[in-house]
């Protein structure tokens, strides 16, 4: 009998990703839309449990965006995110669902955390002003799973930390979108417009690890099949970063912008180096597989097929 999964956030970049991912055609999957499942509400998701009785939860639905979005609604992204995580997390142990995967964020980690950073780091500093009110929100989710589980030992929930995601099904709204969707549309648009610069946010030289939304889809899917081995909190990233100024550059080879780049340097650029300690995931099993260029690629590809459905 296939095991049933309730996936939230499956309209999103990592749930459509873990939907696509072959093995999850051994799983009786839920993936609610929102407008199906209003995670704002604790009596609507107490509800679908009770009628659908999931034996796992990978928690992937959250409010997220860039600096400049979060720098906008802080409000929004503290209470939206934490509403969510509170309620699906509480709702969980109510209705007595034994296993729940919570996706947590690396922002979660202090601001000036020596790199890469470990997960008993978490809570040891201030946080990262520019994504604060997500963070805390984020923490305040994964501590909750650790209470439960510690009062409780039937409780099995768990926390996942990914680095930064980009890929296919991603946003590319440079209003709302990440570093590397929102360069893929500007330079994109650059080449057609046969611009000769653009522009880069601070000097450059900040770092960020950039994984795959695949690879995280591919590491949930171990984690629902090898639920008890899996550490109850654990970073999933690939261990290396790269400069802000490599993505740029990265993203030009791919898109084929052949200009040169300039620096706005009183814009902010947020933490000066966000990388994640992979030593557990590693020891558990598990390491991410889909190269920086590969990746950007298949994130191209899903771009241009967006612009064709629009045009």
């Amino acid at each position: 009998m296939k095991r049933k999964v309730l996936i939230t956030g499956g309209n999103g970049l990592v749930g459509r990703n873990f939907l696509e991912h072959p093995a999850v055609a051994g799983f009786a999957l839920l993936a609610p839309s929102s407008s199906e499942l209003n995670l704002l509400d604790y009596g609507q998701v107490a509800q679908y449990l009770v009628e659908h009785q999931p034996e796992v939860i990978i928690h992937a639905a959250g409010r997220v965006g860039g600096i400049e979005a979060n720098l906008r609604e802080p409000v929004r992204f503290f209470l939206d995110n934490l509403d969510m995580g509170r309620n699906l997390v509480w709702a969980a142990r109510q209705q007595g669902v034994p296993r729940l995967i919570n996706l947590g964020s690396s922002c979660m980690y202090p601001r000036n955390a020596a790199n890469p950073l470990r997960e008993e780091m978490i809570l040891q500093g201030e946080l990262e002003p520019t994504n604060e009110g997500y963070a805390l929100a984020k923490i305040a989710t994964a501590r909750l799973c650790q209470y439960i589980a510690r009062e409780d030992s039937g409780y099995a929930y768990k926390t996942l930390i990914p680095c930064n995601l980009y890929g296919r099904h991603d946003n590319f709204d440079p209003a709302s979108s990440h570093l590397i969707p929102a360069v893929i549309h500007k330079m994109h648009r650059a080449r057609q417009e046969n611009r000769e610069t653009v522009e880069i946010w601070g000097d450059g030289l900040a770092r960020r690890e950039f994984m795959s939304a695949g690879d995280l889809a591919d590491c949930l899917v171990r984690a629902v099949c090898s639920y008890d081995t899996l550490p109850e909190m654990m970073n999933v990233g690939i261990g290396q970063d790269c400069t802000i100024l490599e993505y740029y550059q990265t993203v030009g080879e791919v898109v084929g912008f052949r200009g040169t780049f300039v620096h706005n340097l009183a814009k902010p650029v947020g933490m000066q180096r966000k990388l994640v300690d992979v030593t557990r995931a590693a020891a558990w099993g598990w390491t991410a597989q889909v190269s920086l260029r590969q990746g950007i690629e298949q994130a191209y590809d899903y771009y241009l097929q967006q612009q064709e459905h629009q045009a």
